[in-house]
């Protein structure tokens, strides 16, 4: 990738990043129009934003993804020293869209004056959500959150669904040792603490987005291997599969052609209602100090930041409370999402609010 951008120089960040989010952006445009000319799939997604709830917070999860990409597209600043046009930094689209002063301590939210009355001179530009102890604005640090949490949930989710689609089909179509080997490694791994594997994980390949999406990965495809076991179990068992046998048709081709295509529903599911389990993680890990570096904006590094804030007269609130909004607020309309998902997709549910 360094060779490839050596020819933009200085603009080589920029190119990196709009080339990162071009890809992002065809992956999820890919997978919408496949499923989208399929009838099926396409009477399934209408019925899923036929709900208002739901249809809100889509919209949500669009705004955190748009606010997102803009924090991911990095432009290169340049200062003139003499003559000579200087490279100084990448600054990301976000920060030259809303780029608020660097103040000396703490100010409240919409304060004019900062936090220390020693230092009560007025500020050049009042800061929404106030700004933490090193003078960064709040709302900033917030609005970068998204992008950690957006990206920890969909790169573990890459990890996950191969690793327990994998396993989880080979166990359940071919059963007896295979079954037993794969059935004894998911259970190792479950009798471990999850958190105490995590930060084993972490210390092993240390800070990082990558790093932390690997381990979660590692740590998390277990579940959905258990659910892809058994379902292909029951699926094995089925008329028509018995049918391809019968007529000779080979374990890799009943696999790809009668078994993975009807476990899709059940791994969308657990992916859409996995996604704010692994948003929490990040937060708490981050908190913890072993998740994403302290360079990377983080909702749990900043919970970790301002809870001795807490402990100040008057008590600074505004650092945690604006993680928590920003937490909170993403994790429910995944939830709410995940959930109407679920409604339409899982042919269990019967009853269920159109």
């Amino acid at each position: 990738m360094t060779n490839l951008f050596e020819v933009f120089g200085d603009y080589r960040g920029f190119a990196e990043s709009l080339f990162e989010c071009a890809i992002v952006l065809g992956l999820f445009l890919g997978i919408v129009i496949h499923f989208w000319r399929d009838r099926i799939w396409k009477d399934r997604f209408k019925k899923i934003f036929k709900n208002r709830t739901a249809r809100f917070s889509f919209y949500f999860l669009m705004l955190f993804s748009f606010i997102a990409i803009l924090d991911s597209i990095a432009l290169p600043i340049f200062e003139i020293r003499g003559e000579k046009k200087v490279w100084v930094e990448n600054r990301s689209l976000l920060e030259l869209i809303y780029n608020p002063e660097l103040e000396e301590t703490l100010s409240a939210p919409f304060s004019k004056t900062t936090f220390e009355a020693r230092r009560a001179t007025m500020l050049k530009k009042s800061h929404p959500l106030g700004t933490n102890l090193n003078g960064r604005d709040v709302l900033l640090l917030g609005l970068k959150g998204c992008r950690t949490a957006l990206i920890i949930g969909g790169l573990t989710t890459i990890v996950v669904i191969p690793l327990g689609i994998l396993f989880g089909v080979l166990a359940g179509y071919f059963g007896k040792k295979i079954d037993a080997i794969i059935t004894y490694v998911f259970s190792t791994l479950e009798s471990i603490p999850e958190i105490l594997l995590l930060i084993c994980l972490m210390k092993l390949m240390g800070q990082g987005l990558l790093q932390l999406s690997v381990a979660l990965g590692i740590t998390t495809w277990v579940g959905l291997c258990r659910v892809v076991r058994g379902e292909t179990m029951k699926l094995r068992e089925l008329p028509y599969v018995q049918a391809a046998k019968a007529l000779g048709s080979g374990n890799l081709s009943i696999i790809r052609q009668h078994i993975i295509p009807n476990l899709m529903h059940i791994v969308l599911i657990a992916s859409v209602l996995r996604f704010s389990g692994l948003v929490l993680s990040e937060a708490i890990l981050s908190y913890l100090g072993i998740g994403v570096g302290p360079e990377t904006g983080s909702w749990g590094a900043m919970i970790d930041q301002g809870r001795d804030d807490l402990a100040r007269d008057p008590v600074v609130w505004w650092n945690i409370s604006t993680a928590g909004i920003f937490l909170f607020s993403l994790i429910l309309s995944a939830n709410i999402f995940g959930d109407r998902v679920r409604d339409v997709l899982d042919p269990r549910l019967k009853g269920m609010k159109e």
